[in-house]
């Protein structure tokens, strides 16, 4: 028997299915804990009980919702503060994020320090800080005060409050994002696109900005899942009228007794969070696929 003949005879290797065994139980548990009460909600939203007693289709709590002023406008309130928020989140984390990229010296360490520090405060703290110092008659107002120059218009109880918060709440994760995705840049193709004569803006829009794409993207749809879904910071931060989706449910259902409307404004607001979600499934396959 040739040497071609034996290994043509060797039989396959059965693999045994431990690796779903492995994947097996947390995906039992996101179906149980996560898309279970998704179609529950959604079931409990659109079916409901004829006064003969009898199971209907009804989409009278949707219909309520996109026309009632008020829900539209805490809808749109939220919109606004999302998209608000991830450009400032940009604008403020993607320079942090390529200075402590190529950046050597002593003083990254302390940026990236004050960068991640906003991770170990809890937005209860954030908010109590928050308007103790930009508050009406917090620190800000007493050390203008002191100098004589007037009060400033404090942001708390405004539209301005929760993103402020929300923006200082999300830094952490957005540079820690965009600095990962920074380490697929490296040194060589930086110094290769110098020695040809790229200026800074060529290098950043040319060389940087391509290669990082897939994590701005999804730095940012962490960042609007977050945000859009919100509660301690609005709650607190924000004004009374329009409110954030999560304030607007949670008062729905404890205040107003009204659990079918708040599933309603639920399911709204997942409808719009599974879209910025499908961007990042969307993101996380095509790096696979490359």
């Amino acid at each position: 028997m040739t040497a071609s003949d034996q290994i043509g005879s060797v039989t396959p290797v059965r693999r045994r299915p431990y690796g779903l065994l492995l994947v097996a139980t947390p995906v039992l548990l996101v179906a149980w804990l996560v898309i279970w009460p998704i179609i529950s909600a959604v079931i409990q939203t659109v079916w409901t009980t004829t006064p003969q007693g009898q199971g209907a289709v009804s989409l009278d709590t949707y219909s309520f919702f996109f026309s009632d002023g008020y829900s539209l406008s805490n809808l749109s309130m939220t919109l606004w503060t999302t998209g608000v928020c991830a450009v400032l989140l940009l604008v403020v984390c993607l320079p942090i994020a390529l200075y402590l990229r190529f950046s050597n010296t002593r003083v990254a360490v302390y940026v990236q320090g004050l960068a991640i520090f906003p991770m170990f405060v809890p937005s209860i703290i954030l908010s109590f800080a928050f308007i103790r110092v930009l508050g009406p008659n917090g620190t800000v107002d007493l050390l203008l005060n002191s100098v004589g120059l007037p009060h400033i218009r404090s942001p708390y109880l405004t539209p301005w409050g929760p993103v402020i918060g929300l923006v200082w709440d999300n830094i952490p994760l957005t540079v820690l994002i965009l600095l990962s995705g920074l380490g697929s840049v490296s040194n060589q193709a930086v110094e290769a696109a110098r020695d040809v004569g790229a200026g800074t803006l060529a290098l950043l829009w040319h060389i940087i900005l391509p290669r990082i794409s897939n994590s701005i993207l999804v730095a940012i749809s962490f960042a609007v899942l977050g945000i859009f879904s919100a509660f301690t910071l609005p709650y607190i931060l924000g004004p009374a009228a329009p409110e954030m989706m999560g304030p607007f449910m949670q008062r729905t259902f404890r205040e107003l007794l009204e659990p079918k409307t708040a599933i309603t404004q639920a399911v709204v607001t997942f409808g719009f969070c599974i879209v910025f979600g499908l961007f990042y499934v969307r993101s996380v396959a095509k790096n696979r696929a490359a």
